[in-house]
């Protein structure tokens, strides 16, 4: 499972790297593909077309939330 993590959340992406996910970095101006699963800061609801893969946003939550959000969706796409 492929995880697009955006910067500058290298807490999240390590945390995920840890569950044995592959984890990448990627800077919210860059085009965004071949992954999984993203991992955002915050999105709003009619920018959700920019990714061709399910989001997570980080807003409010912890990094053990965010995890626990990934392997949620992660188990969806199985």
């Amino acid at each position: 499972m492929r995880i697009a993590v955006e910067q500058p959340y290298e807490d999240v992406m390590n945390a995920l790297v840890a569950k044995g996910y592959e984890a990448k970095m990627f800077n919210t101006d860059e085009d965004v593909t071949g992954y999984d699963i993203g991992v955002v800061r915050a999105i709003n609801e009619g920018d959700t077309h920019e990714f061709n893969f399910p989001v997570v946003t980080m807003k409010g939550m912890s990094v053990d939330d965010v995890v626990q959000a990934v392997e949620k969706k992660a188990n969806l796409l199985q």
